[in-house]
């Protein structure tokens, strides 16, 4: 309806054009109610507008209805803004162009809203849809600030031409941009994670496709660490790396304008720049009368903010309506009765620390994704060795740990408000305990990707995870037994630190000053012995290092570097002296682990062949592996009956070669799958056929579409293409009768058809285990987990 005079009173003012501000103000125009749209500039919904030229604009979530008077639906950028201004007009919605608030004020009789131009609007009830992205984060670099080649925006991709370009960021925004510039520019994106985990579906499938296609470039683990003319330099897992490039563009997200926000009074939950301020469920912030819709109320999705302008009028008008997941939520929640969605979150936030500081709507957001489960008392949540990655909190009762098999002494009880399951977050390894329900128990079970998105994007979130886990890691394998206020000195001096493969933890001859808690990856000890380095031993998660030097009181006498990127949690030596003064037990415990670990080093020492067998095998790949085979070559008859096994296992396409692989001390590793902690070949399936099953066991299902991402991607080429090959006789027909194959009859070459990714799957679906472990007639070949790679090691030792 064009452009509103000065001055003006209304019932409702909405501040910010984008979808929830356009919902809101269409609902009101419709409604009759008395309104005004402000728009700081000269057109709507400036975020999508702001989007590049012809972006494909999604409408996820996929399962919420959309309720709204504007219309949308995925399409093209200019389309969806094209039928916006339409509908607009169409409406008659109030609204003012270049019209930017610099003040909201509170006053008896409503609210005064200040303008740049130095007018006012006055209203009885004002809807802040601003949004968060006239906050733009910013690389926090040396060089950043006098960079010409960078930018934060991108609005036309076709404007750029045979340029090198990298894209820093791994969210939505990212890979459009990125996917968009690869049409007609040299693209590299650089994640800082190994996977794109905060995403909507779609963009993942766009970005691995691209990746796959070598249509662009990925660098992954990787961080910014300066800018200079004409370059960007990131830590890759293999060391720096410096791109000559002619543009950065750098897509990290937004923070809130709380400078502005906190001025009209509302106030943010912490100090975080990354917390938002809370809303009821209405959506009325601490200021009565004053509303927060869209991304600053912690719904950065189109549709749901274009929900909540339609909603937010109808609870202004007093209308009580269902917010429009309340149906999804309810189904979600029925498992608990007759309780209100309301309730269910009031108890989420008020019972779980770990996500009390959320906005409401972040939390109502994470409830589409997680479930609630009310579990037996005595029912099993997850067994030990299992290979699950959810996350767990208690929203009511108790939960058992049984760290140890058969050990009830050592059984750790958490109760409300604790949480569960973090350490297949972090690194990627098998359950290490069984959890059993307690009496009255309550469960919200969140998945793997929702909660990396929660840790990764709210400070305070990853705060207390971080606290929390290392309380608990330090509990369950440094100092089991201790009480919380024993630990609470040593919890406090810790911090979690990061390792690059090869990086150093501490050195032969330094100052003893920190024990190191391995919490994801692996780690290697060595010393120097006749001017050569020697490994001693491997130290897989779960295992500390750094305590010898501190009992005894002198230098470290030997270095431990990182096999594979790993973390631990470091605690300070002077926390850790104090706690094992207070509680003798424990330090007697760890003694005796000292004086162990100096005879098995000095036995290490003598048997140097032993050491560099532990780094033959940490270079194989090991140190990341979860289950490898290996063939005692002393034992091996050269049947291949361990290859046939595995191809009349498969349909006639072995997963195994045992004479390809590298050899050291009659340890033989064949071309088999080493199951990897975090898959390189998990990362970039476009069909995501490759899984994890609840065993460990990584495996392809029958999605995979033949494009050979994985075998590129697999830096230890176990994974192949291959065709299959029609059926023939099975195992258990080879091995009684003869049948088929035979000895050394691999069929891979014989299948006809479309190439399909094959790879050792550990014969999850077969009882009895691995088909090439069950073939060896002299035992030759086995299977280790890395925990047993010492006795692998001392089982050299005998024979170098």
């Amino acid at each position: 309806m064009g452009n509103g005079a000065g001055g003006e009173h209304v019932t409702v003012a909405i501040v910010g054009s984008g979808p929830g501000g356009l919902s809101a103000a269409g609902r009101a125009a419709q409604s009759g109610v008395s309104h005004i749209l402000l728009e700081k500039t000269d057109h709507a919904s400036d975020t999508i507008f702001k989007y590049q030229k012809g972006k494909l604009v999604m409408s996820a979530p996929d399962v919420l209805p959309l309720r709204s008077d504007m219309s949308f639906a995925l399409g093209i950028r200019e389309d969806i803004l094209g039928t916006w201004d339409r509908q607009i007009e169409d409406l008659g919605v109030n609204i003012r162009y270049n019209a930017e608030v610099t003040g909201i004020e509170r006053r008896e009789d409503g609210f005064h809203l200040a303008l740049n131009d130095g007018s006012a609007v006055s209203a009885e009830k004002v809807i802040l849809a601003i949004g968060l992205q006239g906050n733009l984060r910013q690389l926090q670099v040396p060089g950043a600030e006098q960079a010409n080649h960078v930018q934060y925006q991108l609005d036309d991709p076709d404007e750029y031409e045979a340029e090198t370009i990298v894209v820093v960021g791994a969210g939505d925004a990212a890979i459009e941009n990125v996917v968009a510039l690869a049409k007609q520019n040299d693209a590299i994106i650089v994640n800082r994670k190994d996977e794109f985990a905060r995403v909507k579906d779609g963009n993942r499938s766009l970005i691995l496709d691209a990746i796959d296609k070598g249509v662009l470039s990925c660098m992954y683990s990787a961080e910014t660490l300066r800018l200079d003319p004409g370059s960007i330099t990131v830590e890759t897992p293999d060391g720096e790396v410096t791109v000559k490039c002619d543009r950065v563009i750098a897509r990290l997200g937004a923070i809130a304008p709380r400078k502005f926000v906190e001025s009209c009074g509302i106030e943010f939950p912490s100090a975080d720049r990354t917390s938002l301020p809370e809303v009821s469920a209405t959506y009325e912030s601490n200021v009565p009368g004053l509303y927060i819709i869209g991304a600053l109320a912690g719904y950065p999705l189109i549709k749901q903010a274009m929900n909540q302008g339609y909603e937010v009028i109808e609870f202004i008008l007093g209308n009580d309506i269902k917010p429009a997941d309340e149906p999804l939520l309810e189904e979600r929640f029925a498992v608990l009765g007759d309780v209100p969605v309301e309730r269910v979150f009031d108890m989420i936030l008020s019972n779980v620390p770990i996500f009390s500081d959320l906005p409401h709507l972040v939390v109502r957001e994470m409830m589409l994704e997680a479930t609630i489960h009310r579990p037996a008392p005595g029912a099993t949540i997850f067994e030990r060795d299992d290979y699950s990655n959810s996350f767990y909190a208690i929203v009511e009762g108790e939960v058992a740990i049984e760290v140890e098999p058969g050990n009830i002494a050592r059984n750790v009880t958490l109760a409300q408000g604790d949480f569960f399951g973090e350490i297949g977050l972090i690194a990627g390894r098998r359950r290490t305990a069984t959890v059993k329900a307690g009496a009255g128990c309550t469960l919200l079970e969140v998945p793997r990707r929702t909660m990396i998105k929660m840790v990764s994007s709210f400070d305070e979130v990853r705060r207390r995870f971080d606290l929390a886990a290392i309380a608990r890691q330090i509990s369950t394998h440094i100092a089991p037994g201790i009480s919380a206020e024993d630990l609470a000195e040593v919890v406090k001096s810790a911090s979690v630190r990061t390792f690059k493969r090869g990086e150093l933890l501490f050195e032969e001859g330094g100052e003893a000053n920190a024990v190191h808690l391995i919490r994801r990856g692996s780690v290697m000890v060595s010393r120097r012995i006749g001017g050569k380095e020697t490994v001693l031993s491997y130290v897989p998660v779960g295992h500390y290092v750094g305590e010898m030097a501190l009992l005894s009181d002198a230098p470290r006498t030997a270095s431990v570097r990182a096999a594979v990127a790993t973390e631990t949690v470091r605690i300070e030596n002077q926390a850790f002296s104090r706690l094992l003064d207070r509680a003798p037990d424990l330090r007697a415990q760890i003694e005796a682990q000292y004086r162990e670990r100096l005879v098995q080093n000095e036995r290490m020492e003598q048997a140097g062949g032993a050491g560099n067998l532990i780094q033959f095998l940490v270079e194989q790949g090991l140190g990341e592996a979860t289950d490898v085979l290996l063939i005692d070559e002393s034992l091996c008859t050269r049947c291949d009956n361990c290859e046939t096994a595995c191809a009349e296992t498969h349909g006639g396409v072995s997963r195994l070669n045992r004479e390809a692989g590298p050899t050291f001390a009659n340890v033989h590793v064949p071309t088999s799958c080493r199951h990897c902690e975090h898959p390189h070949c998990m990362a970039d399936c476009p069909p995501d056929a490759i899984h994890r099953a609840p065993n460990g066991e990584v495996f392809i299902d029958d999605s995979c579409i033949g494009c050979g991402n994985c075998e590129r991607n697999c830096p230890y080429g176990v994974i192949q293409m291959a065709a299959m090959p029609p059926p023939g006789p099975g195992l258990l027909s080879w091995l009684l009768f003869g049948f088929g194959a035979g000895p050394g009859g691999n069929s891979a070459a014989k299948g006809e058809g479309a190439k399909l990714a094959v790879k050792c799957d550990m014969c999850k679906d077969i009882a009895g285990g691995a088909a090439c472990v069950r073939a060896c007639p002299t035992g030759a070949a086995i299977r280790v987990h890395p925990e047993e790679f010492m006795s692998i090691a001392k089982l050299a030792e005998r024979r170098v």
